[in-house]
């Protein structure tokens, strides 16, 4: 492990602990009655609240301080400049799983990611609500709160219990709806959960032996999909694989990859 990928993890530990924090105030103050303004954006179903946008200044203010000149990327304000060649990019989702926020359903996270040249090298996951912590380092293996991530190793496809998500676009929906009703009838079970950084979580503890889903945005993914992989899972991301489409991210166990992989395909997962 270079000092690098380990200084930037420990960084985006950090970070994404302290807006966690600020996350789970603002949701306090929620639950107790007090209005949180939202806006929508692709659709009336695509919501940003105003905790989002805070929270997304706040981790940017940080990063400031403690990495200073090193661009960012983020879900509600976008690119703050372009990254040279070797040069740290960091990765924001302030609140993944804003509807579930919104609603008081405690399955949404702060997510954030270090990648140079594109590729994932440290990153966190934040639970607000739980104050679960799972990180990783490229090179280095996935933690969640000190222990150490393994994956699922199920024996067949018929006993993979799959996470997946829905678009906000509602004819996508659709087509994503009939993917996972095929796929049902050949494995286990198949969840929800509204959070992409925490299923991708799910699958490095074996939580969720696999988890697919398309378009994803690059935040969602950029620090969920590195503790996935680290913990040992088969991770495809936008544009790797064609065939499941050109959005399609995948995280599963080895044991099941493969198979899942075709079942995917015959449902017709790459025209999603």
């Amino acid at each position: 492990m270079g000092a690098l990928e380990q200084t930037v993890t420990s960084v985006a530990e950090q970070v994404a602990v302290e807006a966690a924090e600020l996350v789970a105030a603002e949701r306090a103050k929620m639950l107790a009655g007090q209005a949180v303004s939202v806006d929508t954006k692709s659709s009336e179903t695509d919501v940003v609240t105003a905790v989002d946008r805070q929270t997304e200044r706040f981790v940017r203010t940080r990063l400031a301080e403690l990495r200073p000149g090193e661009p960012v990327l983020g879900e509600e304000e976008g690119a703050g400049g372009a990254a040279e060649p070797g040069q740290v990019t960091w990765v924001i989702d302030p609140i993944d799983g804003t509807v579930n926020f919104l609603y008081g359903y405690p399955w949404f996270a702060v997510s954030l990611a270090a990648q140079v040249d594109g590729v994932s090298v440290g990153g966190a996951v934040v639970e607000p609500v739980s104050g679960r912590r799972w990180t990783a380092t490229r090179g280095e293996g996935a933690w969640l709160d000190g222990r150490r991530l393994a994956v699922s190793s199920p024996e067949r496809l018929e006993l993979t219990m799959v996470g997946t998500g829905f678009a906000y676009d509602a004819t996508r929906r659709t087509r994503q709806a009939a993917v996972a009703a095929a796929l049902l009838g050949r494995v286990r079970d198949i969840r929800r959960g509204g959070a992409a950084s925490l299923d991708l979580c799910a699958v490095a503890a074996g939580w969720l032996d696999a988890y697919a889903e398309h378009g994803l945005a690059r935040w969602d993914w950029a620090a969920g999909a590195l503790i996935a992989a680290e913990a040992g899972a088969v991770v495809r991301l936008p544009g790797e694989d064609p065939e499941l489409g050109h959005d399609c991210t995948l995280a599963a166990a080895p044991s099941i990859a493969a198979p899942l992989r075709a079942a995917l395909i015959e449902a017709g997962m790459g025209g999603v």
